[in-house]
């Protein structure tokens, strides 16, 4: 609420905002007992029993529940543990994950990353474990900018939460988050079970493992040098980009693209720019439509096939970077769209983690990327072959927009129901 703006009647004021009347505000160490895991003295087998799980920050997040899986079978409690019971609320205090909620499905334990509110008369599991990630942020922030970020007991202790007296208007909010959270995870079995299709059907219709009706023939296998010149990119670091200048592709993007593609005229607001005279730019380093971009330094073995394919039908100038390795087509063997996907292969990736070198940074050099072999169908079997593969990240791509609309309705949900700016009971 804005400075000077009047409370509502039937709400009034208070540390964490506006909320209902009959509403209370309190510690989350006054709501129920807190306590933090331990890890065990010794590695001696004795010191651990099976009658209960041994639960990490890395088990946590992605559902509400954390339930018992195959890699938490493989792991045991130990008996100077302290278990925590069925329907506490875990939050992990330390690392790179502080924030991460989840309710304890059965009787479990954890280490000193995970405290936990344990069960308590008169309070929802549910509203409780849905008020605690509302504040996730702000017990986050209390971490500061240590190298490893923690927050103690007594800061997670003293944080502050909103919630109705009445157990039955907590339950009631929890509901229909829990709903909101129920067709959010409907739709990321979906979107996952789709991205499994089409990581099988580009394993066989790249592959030539299975044909489409109507195409016969041999699939031609075919050096990229005799489809490709490779060329460097233009050497400009990150602290040189700004929203001014030319389109600049920096090879991290490329790293972070949930694409194989980038569409210059439809993304253009969004792409780095570098400002810098064009004629210092050389023109194997200016991107053009259908060019493909790999890069030449990962952090993994995995990262070392990541490559973008140019969509650039207005010749706007785009700038290809650092590290980045630029593939002009030297003939028409390759259907435009077909490029999006003949490189995703694990065939394909085999190869570029047999070339690549190093140890903490893989890399891989014109000279070797120009070795690896691509089998190639006539241009017809790649067109269908692309529009099939295309069909189906249309669908993906229509899910994760279902995915990310409802994302946001939880959240505004969420905003509403946990301040008691709109009600239920």
């Amino acid at each position: 609420m804005k400075d000077g703006a009047q409370v509502p009647k039937g709400y009034k004021q208070t540390e964490v905002g506006v909320i209902p009347e009959d509403w209370e505000v309190a510690a989350l160490g006054s709501i129920a007992p807190i306590v933090t895991g331990n890890t065990p003295p010794t590695r001696d087998p004795a010191n651990y029993g099976d009658e209960f799980l041994f639960v990490s920050p890395a088990d946590m997040g992605g559902t509400k529940y954390v339930s018992r899986t195959e890699k938490m079978l493989s792991r045991k409690g130990f008996s100077m543990s302290r278990p925590f019971p069925a329907g506490s609320i875990l939050f992990v205090c330390i690392g790179s994950t502080i924030g991460k909620c989840g309710i304890a499905s059965e009787r479990l334990t954890s280490n000193q990353q995970i405290n936990a509110i344990l069960p308590s008369a008169g309070m929802s599991s549910d509203f409780l474990y849905y008020a605690v990630s509302a504040v996730a942020a702000r017990v986050r922030a209390l971490a500061g900018e240590q190298a490893v970020p923690i927050v103690n007991k007594r800061q997670f202790s003293e944080t502050s939460v909103a919630f109705p007296s009445a157990t039955v208007e907590q339950e009631a909010i929890a509901e229909a988050l829990s709903d909101a959270d129920a067709f959010i995870e409907s739709l990321e079995r979906i979107l996952a079970k789709k991205r499994q299709i089409k990581q099988g059907a580009m394993q066989d219709l790249l592959t030539c493992k299975k044909r489409l009706p109507g195409f016969r023939g041999e699939w031609e296998l075919t050096p990229l040098s005799d489809l490709f010149v490779f060329s460097g990119g233009f050497t400009a670091s990150r602290e040189q980009l700004s929203s001014e200048g030319y389109c600049y592709l920096h090879y991290g993007d490329i790293h972070t693209s949930k694409k194989s593609f980038v569409d210059v005229r439809s993304e253009y607001q969004d792409i780095p720019k570098l400002n810098a005279p064009l004629q210092r730019i050389s023109p194997v380093s200016l991107l053009d439509d259908g060019d493909i971009v790999f890069v030449d330094a990962s952090e993994d073995d995995e990262g070392t096939s990541k490559h973008i394919v140019v969509i650039n039908p207005d010749s706007i100038p785009f700038i290809a970077g650092l590290h980045t390795i630029v593939g002009k087509c030297k003939t028409n063997a390759l259907d435009h769209q077909y490029r999006r996907y003949c490189f995703q292969t694990a065939a394909i990736k085999a190869q570029f983690r047999f070339f690549a070198v190093g140890t903490k940074v893989s890399g891989i050099s014109k000279t070797n990327i120009a070795k690896i072999t691509l089998p190639v169908p006539k241009v017809p079997e790649q067109t269908a072959i692309a529009a099939i593969l295309s069909d189906m990240d249309a669908e993906i791509t229509a899910v994760e927009d279902k995915l990310t609309k409802a994302r946001n309705l939880k959240q505004g949900m969420m905003q509403e129901l946990l301040t008691g700016r709109t009600r239920l009971v």
